[in-house]
């Protein structure tokens, strides 16, 4: 199974994609929604976007499929995450190819909800394992972090 670091009891983080026995795992493991931010046209993925949604709803769990780019990312794609997971029942799974995206928008949804500075959450990813080694990523972190925070 594709490693998974457990956030909290709402979120877990996995490190790939699923594969269909990993979904059946996830739903025997009590997770109640799969986020998946990978892009359609990316190549390596067990299952496409819309037979991972097809599996994951027949498993009985909730699906969302945000395409994330990290070349276009952009505060709409943040804010349909976040939207998304608190519109779904958890625990939720979130993965995209690696785990950097999705470590990313989860930590990013974390942070501004417990009002954390951008820098902040750049530094609780990395103590759990999510090091944002990108620049323009991390920039866009601290930015949409230090803009949103309640």
């Amino acid at each position: 199974m594709t490693e998974v670091r457990k956030i909290n009891d709402r979120f877990a983080v996995a490190l790939g994609p699923p594969s269909e026995e990993d979904l059946q795992q996830i739903a025997a493991d009590g997770y109640k929604a799969v986020v998946n931010l990978r892009c359609h046209e990316e190549d390596d993925q067990p299952l496409k976007p819309a037979e991972e949604g097809e599996k994951v709803h027949q498993l009985g769990m909730e699906y969302r499929h945000i395409p994330v780019s990290v070349a276009a990312i952009d505060e709409s794609l943040v804010d349909n995450f976040r939207a998304s997971v608190q519109a779904i029942p958890g625990p939720i799974y979130v993965h995209c190819a690696l785990g950097k995206r999705a470590g990313a928008f989860t930590m990013m949804h974390l942070a501004v909800e417990a009002g954390l500075s951008g820098q902040q959450t750049l530094e609780q990813a990395k103590t759990m394992g999510f090091e944002c080694a990108n620049e323009t990523l991390a920039a866009f972190v601290r930015s949409y972090v230090d803009r949103h925070r309640s």
